[in-house]
């Protein structure tokens, strides 16, 4: 599946803990192998996105420098 086609989930503005919270409801309503783009400007997201992709167990498979932010390329894996 390519970027282009990903689900995606703005998060930009917001603070901790609204991006994983969006990522985290966002996963949960999508099939498995799909990729879902976060787009957050929280500087904590830097931590917080790959801590809890470990954690749930879902793949980050990218993360790219965007202007004042950064998208999140997460594949649901379960």
């Amino acid at each position: 599946m390519s970027a282009g086609s990903a689900v995606e989930v703005d998060a930009t503005g917001v603070r901790c803990p609204i991006p994983v919270s969006r990522l985290a409801e966002t996963i949960a309503t999508v099939e498995i192998g799909t990729l879902v783009a976060l787009r957050a400007t929280d500087p904590s997201s830097r931590v917080d996105v790959p801590v809890w992709c470990r954690l749930q167990r879902h793949r980050l498979q990218a993360v790219e420098e965007q202007g004042d932010g950064w998208r999140y390329l997460v594949v649901r894996s379960h």
